[in-house]
C-alpha cells in the first residue's frame, strides 16, 4: 500500500487506493480529482440523483469504479489506503467505524484541498465558520478582497468546492472558505491564514447526539483556529467563540481579533456611532481607529449583517488589505437570494423572505431586525429547541403562521412563554400551502408590520431546499399582490 500522506499535487498518486463515500458536490470533486492524479478510486454511495449519475458515468470513464445501491456504503473494500468522506456523514457511520479499527486514514475534501495545494502559490486561506452567517460572511469578503485587487474566490461551503479550487491551473492569491462543522471534523491538518468563527448556538442536533453533543459541536468548529498563522477572529458577544481561541494551539505570533456591536477596544473592530471602526490593524490603534466605513455602506442594518460585515472586514485586514478596499468591498456586496430579501409591500404590509434562516439562532438574528413582525415558521427543527428564541422575540410578534412537519415544536414553545400571540397553523403540503401561509400573515398584519418568512428549520420536509420555499413564498406575496 501507498502512504497517501505524503503525497500532494506533483507527486504521482499511481497505487494509492482511494474509497470516495458521496458523489454529490464534494465527493465528485474529490474522485475526479484523485483520478486525476493518478489513484485508484472506489466511490460509495446509498444513492443519486439525475446529475449524480451523470457524474458517476464520467467518472467511470475517467477509471473510477463507481457504486451505487442500498448497502454499498455498509463495508468498506479490502485494500484501502484514505478515506474521503463527504461532509455529512457521521463519524458513527460503518464504514468510518471500520476505517478507524484498520487505521486507514479519514479524510474531508478540506484535507485533500489543504495537502493539494500549489507548493509555489499555496495562497491564503481566509476561513470562517459559525452556526449562521458564514456564507453571507464569506461572500462579503470575497468581495473586499478583489475589491483591493486580490486574486480571491469564495468557495468550501459556498460556491466552488474547495478541491476545485486550489487545484486551478492558475492559483489564487486567497482563499475566502466557508467551513461546517461536519467538514471541519474530518480536517486535520489545516494552518489557515486568518479564520473566524462568527456565533456557536444549537444546530445539527441530529448529527451530534447524546449529552456531549453540543460540546462536540463546539469543539468541531473550534478546529478552523487549529495551526492558525495570523488572525483568530472572535464574536466578542459570543464568549464560547473567544474560549475556543483560548483553547486552539495556533502557530506563535498570532492575534486574537475581537468583532463587536459595541465600540471596540483595543485589538477589535467595532461600531462607532454609524463608523465601522478598525482598532486591531492600525499601528496607533492605542489612540486611535481606522474608519473601513459606515451603517450606510452595508445592505442592511440589521444587527447580524453588521456583524458578518465586521467578521469578514477583520479577515481582509489580517490578509492587508486596505480600509478603503474594505469600504468599496462592503458598499458592492449583493447577498444571495433568500437571505433577508425583500419582496415590497402589499397593502402597507412588507414582505421579507428570509428562508435561510433554517435555525433558531439565524431566526432569532433576522426577527430581531424587526419592530412589529407576523412570523412565517416551521420545518424540519432537526432537534432544535425554540423557548430561548420566543421569550427573546415575543414582544415583537404581531402574530405567527406556521407550516412543515416540526411546527408543533414551535406552537409549544409559543404556548409556554408568548401565550397572547396569535398562532395559526397550516396543514398539508401541496403547492397551495404557500398561498395559504401567506394569506394567513395578511390576515394577522396590519399596516406597518413585516411579515417575515425566517424559518428556523430546515426545508427538505416539504420542498427541494431553502431556496426552493423561498421561491415558494415569493411567489405567493406576488399573487397576494395582484389578487
Amino acid at each position: 500500500m501507498s502512504d497517501p500522506a505524503t503525497l500532494g499535487r506533483t507527486d504521482s498518486w499511481a497505487g494509492v487506493e482511494a474509497v470516495v463515500i458521496g458523489i454529490g458536490v464534494s465527493g465528485f470533486a474529490a474522485a475526479d480529482n484523485l483520478t486525476h492524479l493518478g489513484a485508484h478510486v472506489t466511490v460509495l454511495a446509498e444513492r443519486a440523483t439525475e446529475s449524480q449519475q451523470e457524474k458517476a458515468t464520467l467518472l467511470e470513464v475517467l477509471g473510477a469504479d463507481v457504486r451505487i445501491g442500498e448497502g454499498v456504503t455498509a463495508t468498506l473494500p479490502d485494500a484501502v489506503d484514505v478515506v474521503v468522506t463527504s461532509p455529512g456523514v457521521p463519524p458513527t457511520a460503518p464504514l468510518l467505524v471500520q476505517a478507524g479499527e484498520r487505521g486507514v486514514p479519514v479524510w474531508g475534501e478540506v484535507e485533500l484541498a489543504w495537502r493539494l495545494r500549489d507548493p509555489e502559490h499555496p495562497g491564503a486561506w481566509l476561513c470562517v465558520t459559525g452556526t449562521n452567517g458564514k456564507t453571507t460572511t464569506v461572500q462579503m469578503l470575497d468581495t473586499i478582497l478583489r475589491a483591493g485587487g486580490v486574486r480571491s474566490i469564495a468557495c468550501g461551503n459556498v460556491g466552488l468546492p474547495i478541491v476545485e479550487a486550489v487545484m486551478d491551473p492558475e492559483p489564487y492569491d486567497a482563499y475566502a472558505v466557508e467551513l461546517s462543522s461536519f467538514q471541519l471534523h474530518y480536517t486535520l491538518s489545516m494552518s489557515a491564514h486568518s479564520a473566524a468563527v462568527l456565533n456557536v448556538a444549537e444546530d445539527h442536533l441530529d448529527w451530534y447526539t447524546g449529552p456531549e453533543g453540543m460540546k462536540e459541536y463546539a469543539a468541531d468548529k473550534g478546529r478552523i483556529y487549529e495551526r492558525v498563522q495570523h488572525a483568530c477572529v472572535y464574536n466578542v458577544e459570543d464568549p464560547v467563540t473567544e474560549q475556543l481561541v483560548r483553547d486552539a494551539d495556533v502557530v506563535e505570533g498570532a492575534r486574537a481579533i475581537g468583532f463587536t456591536l459595541g465600540t471596540p477596544a483595543i485589538g477589535m473592530v467595532g461600531v462607532v456611532d454609524d463608523v465601522l471602526a478598525d482598532r486591531a490593524f492600525v499601528e496607533e490603534r492605542q489612540t486611535s481607529a481606522a474608519e473601513l466605513g459606515t451603517l450606510r455602506d452595508l445592505v442592511s442594518p440589521a444587527p447580524h449583517v453588521v456583524a458578518n460585515a465586521l467578521a469578514a472586514a477583520a479577515l481582509a485586514r489580517s490578509y492587508g488589505v486596505p480600509s478603503v478596499a474594505v469600504r468599496e468591498g462592503l458598499r458592492s456586496f449583493v447577498p444571495d437570494g433568500h437571505r433577508i430579501a425583500d419582496l415590497g409591500e402589499v397593502e402597507g404590509v412588507r414582505y421579507v423572505d428570509d428562508s435561510k434562516a433554517t435555525n433558531p439562532h439565524a431566526a432569532a438574528s433576522s426577527l430581531m431586525a424587526y419592530e412589529a413582525v407576523v412570523w412565517v415558521a416551521g420545518g424540519l427543527a432537526k432537534g432544535a429547541r425554540f423557548d430561548d428564541l420566543v421569550t427573546r422575540v415575543r414582544d415583537r410578534l404581531r402574530g405567527v403562521v406556521l407550516l412543515g412537519r416540526d411546527r408543533g415544536v414551535i406552537a409549544d414553545a409559543l404556548a409556554r412563554h408568548a401565550p397572547d400571540v396569535r398562532v395559526i397553523e397550516v396543514t398539508g403540503e401541496d403547492t397551495s400551502v404557500m398561498d395559504r401561509v401567506v394569506a394567513a400573515a395578511a390576515d394577522l398584519a396590519q399596516p406597518g408590520d413585516t411579515v417575515l418568512l425566517a424559518p428556523g428549520c430546515a426545508s427538505m420536509d416539504m420542498f427541494a431546499n431553502y431556496g426552493a420555499r423561498g421561491d415558494a413564498f415569493a411567489a405567493a406575496v406576488h399573487r397576494l399582490r395582484d389578487a
